[in-house]
């Protein structure tokens, strides 16, 4: 891998946030987010790139994307293509229509965790009608499993789900570089006082991914469904969304996550304007059978971190 930055103006300390590489390189340094001096800010937009068989893409050059804010072609002010280390928030929905397969999501949640390479940090946390999330953020894989054995016994009813994400953001808000929640639900959300929206527009407002994973499942003869928003959600941040119908699938879901979270290509424009306004974005290559995954949209402002 390696990294090029598209002008040595960029030395302003403007680095990113940001999906899938079986054997990555070592570590980068840790990145740092957006720096806003002056009124210039740069967009970060965390890209993924597959194949026509679904195959990551991985040694592509800066003149190889193109960028369109609003439909109008942006110059590409940084482009990286480096390991880089993350943070995450691993959320679970442990309410009471998924007491039939909590031990095989918390298995299948080891695998994100063993996954995770030595200057990565997470935390785990688990959510029905409450919300807990382990202690600081670490390193320490051993730690990690043992914060997520704690909740075998996490039980409740209903579904605070947007509660859940917003209060992994408010973990995440205060660090730099990559900063991830990975959240997993087999129902929609029932009893939460913060709103998609407002949990969209904090996500999209600190460059923070979020990742998906909905199952859908039986209990007592009713289907559920993960909750429709969470891919508008993923959409707009630059993440991924992942709905499941077999339990089968849930260890190597949350396994390709950790592998696309190792393996995305940062990619930045300075904004035309600073409007206050949300602005749709888009990321192409030039290879059209190629899949391009980033956020979908960003708000043009300035905002001092």
């Amino acid at each position: 891998m390696r990294a090029v930055l598209a002008s040595s103006l960029l030395v302003l300390a403007v680095t990113v946030t940001s999906g899938q590489s079986p054997q990555p390189a070592q570590p980068a340094a840790a990145g740092q987010q957006p720096t806003f001096r002056a009124g210039t800010r740069i967009v970060p937009l965390p890209t993924m790139v597959t194949d026509g068989a679904g195959r990551l893409v991985p040694d592509l050059e800066q003149a190889d994307f193109s960028v369109l804010d609003n439909g109008k072609p942006q110059e590409i002010v940084l482009f990286e293509n480096t390991l880089e280390p993350f943070t995450a928030v691993v959320m679970l929905d442990l309410s009471a229509s998924m007491e039939l397969n909590r031990n095989l999501l918390l298995d299948a949640t080891q695998q994100f965790l063993l996954r995770m390479l030595p200057d990565d940090k997470g935390k785990v946390g688990a959510f029905n009608d409450k919300i807990r999330i382990s202690g600081k953020f670490t390193n320490n894989r051993d730690h990690l499993l043992d914060a997520l054995s704690d909740f075998k016994n996490f039980i409740g009813n209903p579904t605070r789900l947007f509660d859940a994400i917003d209060a992994s953001i408010e973990e995440l808000e205060p660090l730099e570089g990559r900063r991830v929640v990975l959240i997993f639900t087999d129902g929609e959300d029932t009893a939460s006082k913060v709103k998609f929206g407002a949990v969209r527009d904090r996500a999209q407002r600190d460059d923070i991914m979020i990742y998906a994973i909905g199952l859908r499942s039986q209990i007592l003869g009713q289907s559920t469904s993960p909750d429709r928003d969470l891919r508008k959600l993923a959409e707009a941040t630059g993440g991924g969304y992942f709905e499941l119908k077999n339990t089968d699938e849930l260890g190597p879901t949350f396994t390709r996550v950790a592998q696309e979270l190792h393996s995305l290509y940062t990619i930045g424009f300075s904004p035309p304007t600073l409007d206050g306004k949300e602005h749709k974005v888009q990321v192409r290559t030039k290879d059209a059978d190629q899949k391009v995954r980033t956020r979908n949209s960003y708000i043009a402002t300035i905002e001092d971190r």
